[in-house]
């Protein structure tokens, strides 16, 4: 357990009349390869936006709401309020609903884990609960609220501490109904003793003590080694980061853009029409002779948009 970490939450762990106030901290990190997205053509950033799918527009976290699609096309538009609302139970506890021994739950339930600390002189309470759980084998099943989310959870003693691992809820597990397996029990297929006595074997030769660290990530550790190989290489590229002036201007240089595609479209219909339009490009010129600095700073302008 790291120490030091930051505290993520503030609560209690409650059953019958025990109140015992803890602190949840990370107990996992995210050790992966992490790509940036580039163009390859100028080594621009490629961002991430919220875009509306239907104009292609990006648009401000403000005006996005959330909707449930009840039927296909048809939705429930549902504010933070009414959640609330709906669901006003967001007391930092975690609820232990049950006690079950901790052979019985698959590791295909468990998800993400978080270490428990006592917090407000909950340490004797904490040893106690911790103690009686490895005494028995059992873990603790709780209910607990994070981020405006309910969770199923398992409080499992790992050593010292306390460990909550979050845990899908029984109808996020798919059924194994419908695959292609061995039958078992007295339908299964009719294994020698001789293959069972092999196999067993083998297993028992490469049994071991469990030692986390001894597995590596060897897929980043070969990146990371082509990346410090290409660096000592020089064979690098610059990104430079657009500043929010920069991307402003790019948003307009799109929306102009459109414009002047529009205009195209339509400006036939408009050179072949009435007179009065072909005058005005006349009184523009006209205009221009009489002020030359307007034509000096027009025309870069029209370079630009083109």
């Amino acid at each position: 357990m790291a120490t030091g970490s930051r505290t993520l939450w503030k609560g209690a762990i409650t059953f019958g009349l025990v109140h015992i106030p803890v602190g949840l901290h990370t107990a996992s990190t995210e050790q992966g390869i992490d790509f940036d997205w580039l163009d390859k053509r100028s080594m621009d950033p490629v961002g991430y936006k919220r875009v509306n799918k239907k104009t292609g527009k990006e648009i401000d976290k403000e005006n996005i709401v959330k909707g449930f699609e009840y039927e296909d096309g048809h939705y429930v538009i549902i504010s933070p309020e009414e959640i609330e609302t709906a669901f006003p139970r967001t007391t930092q506890t975690i609820e232990i609903q049950m006690f079950v021994d901790a052979s019985e739950i698959p590791f295909l339930y468990l998800e993400r884990p978080y270490y428990v600390a006592p917090i407000n002189k909950g340490h004797k309470v904490y040893a106690l609960l911790r103690d009686t759980l490895v005494k028995t084998g059992k873990v603790g099943v709780a209910k607990v609220v994070i981020a405006t989310k309910q969770h199923l959870a398992a409080l499992v003693p790992s050593g010292p501490v306390l460990v909550l691992n979050l845990m899908r809820w029984g109808d996020e597990v798919k059924a194994a109904e419908g695959l292609d397996l061995p039958a078992a029990g007295a339908k299964a297929p009719k294994i020698a003793p001789a293959e069972m006595k092999m196999a067993t074997q083998l297993v028992e030769e490469m049994s071991g003590k469990w030692e986390p660290e001894d597995f590596k990530d060897e897929f980043k550790h070969a990146v990371m080694k082509l990346v410090d190989k290409k660096v000592k290489a020089g064979k690098t590229e610059t990104v430079i980061q657009p500043e929010e002036e920069a991307l402003s201007q790019g948003a307009e240089v799109i929306d102009l853009t459109e414009l002047l595609a529009r205009s195209l479209k339509g400006g036939a219909k408009k050179a072949s029409g009435s007179s009065a339009a072909a005058g005005k490009p006349a009184a523009k010129k006209a205009s221009a002779k009489t002020k030359a600095p307007a034509k000096k700073t027009a025309a870069p302008k029209e370079r630009k948009a083109a």
